[in-house]
């Protein structure tokens, strides 16, 4: 048993040494104010910082009016992957939304986050303009 017990230890050590883990450039992508229909794209770029290869397994979002699509070969250390977003800019107003990744890491789920506001497309001076053209 104390055999067991001394090479458990020495693996989980070992395991924690040599562990893949992520940093990202950003952890959230504020789209700020855009317009109904526009580009709902964006892109997080991440470094693997371990000293093995990082394997994304999966990646998730909290509805469907956000698409994830994650890299599909292991990243190597020290090399940079991406993670693409895609948002469905035609949902008028403010939104927050979460990206579950989970991989191969030392902290095998990370959260990303996308937020903005998605506006009619239509400036208040354009309706004033109008309104005043009537009277």
């Amino acid at each position: 048993m104390k055999v067991f017990g001394s090479f458990l230890v020495v693996f989980l050590i070992s395991f924690s040494i040599n562990a893949q883990e992520f940093k990202f450039e950003k952890e959230t992508i504020d789209y700020g104010k855009v317009n109904k229909g526009s580009n709902g794209e964006s892109t997080f770029v991440f470094t693997n910082v371990g000293d093995a290869p990082l394997i994304i397994k999966n990646v998730r979002s909290t509805c469907g009016c956000t698409v994830p699509k994650k890299p599909e070969k292991p990243i190597m250390p020290g090399e940079k992957g991406e993670i693409k977003v895609s948002y469905d800019t035609n949902r008028i107003g403010g939104f927050s939304k979460s990206i579950n990744i989970f991989s191969n890491a030392k902290n095998a789920r990370k959260v990303i986050r996308i937020k903005g506001v998605v506006l009619t497309g239509v400036s208040m001076e354009k309706e004033k303009s109008i309104v005043s053209d009537s009277q």
